[in-house]
């Protein structure tokens, strides 16, 4: 349940009310009004503002309009108390019986936190796509982490989602991609190769691949031309990177639904097919474009290219899609992809790519609008740069060079679930900090370890409530039928009001598709508990279980289990697993 739209609904019930009595008069359109946590907690638990966007239409003042609201709501048996604030604000503070009823919901409703918001609408996520040229470094994982939690938050808001990967499989870099990988397989032959040419990878993951070659195709392609063995190599390189990225996925928890090859579409003329279409709804001409904004070019020479009209549907500047040489842009390869997304059903599309790709953003959009008849949608995240530490010490990386820290790598130092909640504690579109030794710190400074060891800890109580009361059903079920109108200490009350903002939480994530604010929700729920751990350890009245006074250790030990479920359900969005005990 969420409690925001259920006051509204109850605000609105008692507008109808009102009116039907002839207390109030209007065509009264109500989709601008909303409940809402008011800015200061001292105003009370849900504030709305319907008086202020409704008063006109009833020819009263907001103040006014707001008074003969408040007499109704004050009737209501969730409701403590009712003000009016401001020019019209009315804050409603629910009762306590209210607060521990919504704590039985939590116990015993097993999807609590989940919506229905999404009412089944298609999403593609497309993330990742990193260039199949090697193995995933540290900088892909943040983009990685960032889709697949995005896409489980909108999936527990009621959507159906798919997770894409998009293989730049037809650009030039895989090309060089063959050619590293042949130098590879002449070494895995006995050939001594001094250095690496530059222009070429040199990173030693290559190997293994050389090794491979020379295991499959022995000597056949020794001192072949190029043109022998390009293709052949390619594919095979191709596909053994693919293996180790998706083998990094795994390890950082991630699978894909679907890969989907830029390749199939060049070779399967999918491109030329995009090319024709816009031309059939006059949206392409030859012409020649000026030179990129912001660069003085003194020896500029314009070329006679095919462009796409992106003018006109609110990009900067129209488009190429074929070179003056003839050859297909990337950007029509995209058109033709995201048109084929298009055509599998989905209409709404979220692509994640790295913030270097800003400028990438305005022509798709474009695009989208013109390949769809306006009827399509995508909304691009860019992800800001991780900055890699140890112990404050930037970390440098070259993927040309060959030097860059493995996603793999760091799995294996720090942990998935370390790497995947960091990744999330940020917007996506901030810099990030990832500092190696930082985050094995145990300090509330560390978000995963606070948040954790709030989980672990609310486990050792429920194991410790058991050894107490041994034979007792500690079930969420029975817990939710105990006299839970014990709980009478303000920072019990607070922390169950904060566990109920759970589902808005959820809803108002999806709608902005930022998943880190659950990050910031789940610390908060986490310091809490804390609190309330800390002022139990100093006043033994406050402590969770007390063998003497069973009653009141069921109800406390209700709010620590809603407390748990609350934060599992968080860290499931993120793919972290919870720890049992730390």
């Amino acid at each position: 349940m969420n409690i925001y739209n259920e006051v509204k609904k109850q605000v609105l019930n008692c507008l109808d009310e009102l009116v039907k009595e002839n207390v109030l008069s209007g065509d009264f359109t109500t989709d601008k009004v909303v409940a809402e946590p008011p800015k200061d907690e001292k105003h009370g638990d849900v504030a709305t503002n319907i008086a202020l966007v409704l008063s006109k239409q009833a020819k009263m003042s907001p103040r006014d309009f707001a008074n003969v609201l408040v007499k109704r709501l004050e009737t209501l048996e969730t409701v403590e108390s009712v003000e009016v604030a401001g020019p019209g604000f009315i804050n409603v503070t629910l009762s306590e019986n209210f607060w521990t009823n919504s704590l039985k919901e939590i116990l015993d409703d097993e999807d609590f936190g989940k919506s229905n918001m999404g009412k089944g609408i298609k999403k593609n996520i497309e993330f990742v796509s990193a260039n199949p040229t090697g193995p995933m470094h540290i900088g892909h994982s943040r983009g990685a982490v960032f889709g697949d939690a995005l896409a489980t938050l909108l999936q527990k808001a009621g959507y159906d989602v798919t997770r894409e990967y998009y293989v730049n499989d037809a650009g030039a870099q895989v090309d060089v991609l063959a050619r590293s990988a042949y130098l590879r397989y002449l070494q895995a032959l006995g050939k001594e190769i001094e250095e690496i040419p530059e222009g070429l990878y040199p990173g030693e993951y290559l190997i293994p691949v050389g090794k491979a070659l020379a295991e499959k195709f022995g000597t056949e392609f020794v001192d072949k031309d190029e043109t022998v063995w390009l293709k052949t190599i390619r594919d095979f390189a191709i596909n053994k990177m693919l293996d180790v990225i998706k083998d990094d996925l795994a390890a950082l928890g991630i699978k894909f639904d679907i890969f989907s090859s830029e390749r199939k579409f060049v070779e399967g003329g999918k491109v030329e097919a995009v090319i024709d279409f816009l031309r059939e709804k006059g949206l392409v001409y030859e012409g020649t474009l000026p030179p990129p904004k912001g660069k003085e070019i003194d020896d500029y020479e314009p070329h006679n290219q095919t462009l796409f009209k992106s003018t006109l549907f609110g990009d900067d500047v129209d488009r190429a899609l074929k070179k003056s040489n003839g050859f297909q842009t990337y950007f029509a390869s995209d058109m033709a992809y995201h048109l084929d997304k298009y055509q599998r059903g989905f209409s709404d599309m979220i692509n994640v790519w790295g913030a270097d790709h800003g400028g990438y953003v305005r022509r798709m959009q474009a695009a989208i609008k013109a390949l769809t008849d306006n009827k399509g949608k995508m909304d691009v995240k860019l992800c800001q740069m991780v900055n890699l530490m140890d112990n404050g010490t930037p970390i440098k990386m070259s993927k040309r060079a060959g030097k860059f820290v493995t996603l793999r790598d760091m799995v294996d130092a720090v942990g998935k679930d370390v790497i995947r909640f960091i990744m999330l504690t940020r917007k996506n579109d901030a810099q990030l900090d990832f500092d190696v030794e930082k985050v094995k710190e145990q300090s509330k400074d560390n978000p995963v370890f606070y948040v954790c060891y709030a989980y672990a800890r609310s486990m050792s109580v429920i194991r410790k409530a058991q050894e107490m009361f041994k034979g007792k059903d500690l079930t969420n079920a029975s817990l939710a039928k105990k006299n839970l109108s014990l709980l009478k200490d303000k920072d019990e009350v607070a922390l169950i009001r904060l566990l109920m903002q759970l589902p808005r939480q959820l809803e108002n994530a999806a709608s902005a598709h930022e998943p880190h604010r659950i990050a910031y929700y789940l610390n908060d729920v986490a310091a809490a508990f804390h609190s309330l751990w800390n002022k139990g350890r100093d006043n033994v009245t406050l402590r969770f279980l007390d063998e003497e006074n069973e009653e009141l250790s069921m109800a406390r030990l209700a709010l620590v289990s809603a407390t748990a479920k609350i934060i599992k359900f968080g860290l499931d969005i993120f793919g972290v697993n919870p720890p049992q005990e730390m």
